[in-house]
């Protein structure tokens, strides 16, 4: 392992009933696409470095391995939920778990779900107004239990930046494939999935990929404003309502955040905006003129070439291609 490349650390929880296949099959999976990246040679690639994390009781989750020792102490890039195996997990030992998984979140790190593990996650309120995707048939206890989660459970994967929930109970395969895609790019990750012999429908094969912000800069102020964005859509909101919320000036805001995301904030606010206007022209018969409305833009035209120039269809396209009843299913 070459000490000039980043370490991104993936923690895979374990919890009282949860699948040991998903958490061993995922660990091989990202040792696999190390292997993948050690072949090219390249020093910006990070190094994948796998934890697991136990959750007994009330307590918070303890490392009990690591794929390879570290002595500088990172935030982890990505946390991941393994399905229960032993129907719905129940609220009283999830506690300690919870407060840990926003802990991680809040530092930056994307979380993950498999199948049921979606419960563990709606636990914690982050998916509260937010899309979410779980094994049929749970569907309607998880959607029973917390009501402000808008299921879709006909989506395999539902990818909305800082959260990924997936359907099937063998779906932690897309779902690491997803996180490989996301931290070594999607090269690596199609190289994975065919040296494993699995199926990848990749984000960035799909028309304009989806959103994938950078949450794992570590200017802390910037994320509370990514976080804030990512539940309110980014409708209404100006840089300088931004710039406070980070407690910034504003011209220093906007030279942070950009040095953080990549992006200006009006930019990412549009690729948010856009995001989702996507998945409701996936999942609804509302006129593009009333999306565009309701994802923040007053003119619809502006909405409309906003929209093509990101994902390089206009919204009809979109929805014809993509659309719940659409006649052509999304490749991947």
């Amino acid at each position: 392992m070459s000490a000039e490349r980043a370490i991104a650390e993936i923690g895979l929880l374990i919890y009282p009933g949860s699948q040991t296949a998903a958490v061993h099959g995922l660990t091989d999976l990202f040792e696999i696409a190390n292997r993948m990246a050690d072949e090219q040679r390249s020093r910006q690639l990070p190094r994948l470095r796998v934890s697991h994390w136990q959750a007994d009781s009330h307590c918070e989750p303890r490392r009990v391995f690591e794929s390879f020792a570290y002595d500088d102490e990172t935030a982890l890039a990505a946390v991941l939920i393994p399905p229960s195996l032993m129907g719905v997990p129940g609220t009283e030992a999830m506690e300690g778990l919870s407060r840990w998984v926003l802990n991680q979140h809040a530092a930056g790190a994307t979380i993950g779900t498999v199948c049921l593990g979606a419960f563990v996650l709606a636990q914690t309120g982050l998916l509260d107004g937010r899309a979410a995707t779980t094994h049929w048939t749970q569907a309607q206890p998880l959607s029973e239990r917390f009501p402000k989660v808008r299921i879709h459970a006909d989506q395999p994967i539902i990818d909305d930046g800082d959260l990924i929930t997936t359907a099937g109970l063998m779906a932690w395969s897309a779902l690491g494939l997803r996180v490989v895609e996301r931290l070594l790019g999607p090269s690596i990750a199609t190289s994975t999935a065919r040296f494993l012999v699995i199926e990848h429908s990749g984000s960035a094969q799909h028309c304009g990929s989806n959103f994938a912000p950078i949450l794992s800069h570590g200017d802390a102020a910037v994320l509370k404003v990514q976080h804030w964005l990512q539940r309110t859509g980014a409708v209404e909101v100006s840089v300088a309502q931004m710039a406070q919320r980070a407690g910034l000036e504003e011209r220093t805001f906007l030279r942070r955040f950009r040095a953080a995301t990549g992006l200006k904030p009006t930019e990412y606010c549009q690729h948010l905006r856009v995001g989702k206007a996507r998945e409701m022209l996936e999942f609804t018969n509302g006129t593009v003129d009333h999306i565009a409305w309701t994802v923040g833009y007053q003119d619809p035209a502006a909405f409309r070439a906003t929209f093509k120039k990101i994902t390089g269809l206009a919204p009809s396209q979109y929805r014809n291609t993509f659309g719940v009843g659409s006649s052509v299913a999304p490749r991947g």
